[in-house]
Order: structure tokens, then sequence, then C-alpha cells
């Protein structure tokens, strides 16, 4: 599966659950519970610094980072998508936006204190992987974090999409200047039967 055929692969999801018919597998009530789970342990607020949450779908999670003080901006690649977060989140405050991973705005390298990527890097054919982890760690500003949800896949292979990610494929993200601050597996069990990972890492502060 190449890049345009992931699109329309999930456009089709998308436009299907908006006219009615079968939800989107990750439409949730709220937001992940890892993320929620990660700022109950960080006890983290806002204060009006920048976020961002990468894949954002239909934006409960850049809407719980917006309640927290953040001001948020969330981006996928499927108008669909964005459309109806808009919808659902309309007096929350946030920027949601159409934006492609692979081709970011520039003015969004380096600009946020918060990012945080659920479930979409594993959404990507992996010999897009590198790449797509890249860029994710390129919105990092100096002294920011990134928190990173995935699925996990212990050894094997798997026929996605998506590809649950290797513990070597969290690490990856360390190789852009970011530093491990932890990186757990934490329960319930998702669909593919095991403890999903839950990463955070962090960019060293200028000076």
């Amino acid at each position: 599966m190449d890049e345009a055929e992931l699109k329309t692969h999930f456009k089709a999801i998308y436009t299907e659950a908006n006219q009615g018919g079968r939800a989107a597998p990750w439409d949730r009530e709220g937001p992940h519970s890892h993320l929620r789970h990660w700022v109950e342990r960080s006890a983290v607020r806002g204060d009006g610094r920048p976020a961002i949450v990468v894949g954002c779908g239909y934006g409960g999670d850049a809407a719980h980072l917006a309640s927290l003080g953040f001001r948020t901006t969330g981006f996928d690649f499927t108008a669909e998508a964005v459309d109806e977060a808009r919808r659902r989140h309309a007096d929350a405050g946030l920027d949601l936006r159409v934006a492609d991973l692979f081709a970011l705005p520039p003015e969004w390298s380096g600009a946020f204190e918060l990012v945080f990527e659920s479930l979409t890097v594993q959404s990507i054919p992996p010999d897009l992987r590198a790449e797509a982890t890249a860029a994710v760690a390129s919105l990092v500003a100096p002294g920011g974090t990134l928190v990173v949800v995935a699925s996990a896949l212990d050894e094997g292979e798997f026929d996605g999409p998506p590809w649950p990610l290797y513990r070597a494929d969290i690490d990856r993200f360390g190789d852009h200047g970011l530093e491990a601050v932890s990186i757990d597996r934490v329960g319930p069990k998702d669909r593919f039967g095991t403890d999903p990972w839950l990463a955070e890492f962090r960019r060293p502060a200028v000076g």
C-alpha cells in the first residue's frame, strides 16, 4: 500500500462513518485513555503553551489538551475527519487543519512544546516509517515533549494496516535530537493482544 492508497483507504472509512455507516474503529468518547494516564502521571498543565496532535482524527485528544490550557492545533490528512472534528469541537478553541505529515507547514518546525502522536505512525506503511518518525519529531520545540502511543509488536510481522511498532521503532524517535524520558507498556491489552506503548521523549532546551 502506497501513500495514495492509504489516503483513499482512510477517506473511505471516514466517509462511511460520517454518512451514518459503520463507525471508524478509533472513534471513542473523549481522549485516548493513555493520554489521560500520561497527563495524570505528569500533572501537566498547558498555561497557553502550544501543543499539536498528529493525525487528530475526530479531535478528542486535541480537545482534551485544550481543556488543560494548551493552545492546541490538530491535523489530519483526511478532510472528512477534520470536518467532523470541527463540528464536534466547535467551541473548544482548536486550530484544526488538513495537512500531510510528509509535507508539513514550514512554520510548524520546532514550534510545539507538546506533541501527541497516537497510532498515526503505525498506520503508515513500514517502508515510510522512518520518514514519518522524523516528521513527528521535527514538530517538537527546544525544551518540548513528545508523547507517543502505539500498538506493540514483539516479534514476527503483521499484515496491516495498521502495522504495530517494535521497540526499535519507538527508540527511533530518539534519532532526531530527542531524549527518551520513559518507554512503558501500559494495559489494558488492545485488539492485537499486547499492552501498547506509552513513550515520552524530550528535546533538550537551548542554552
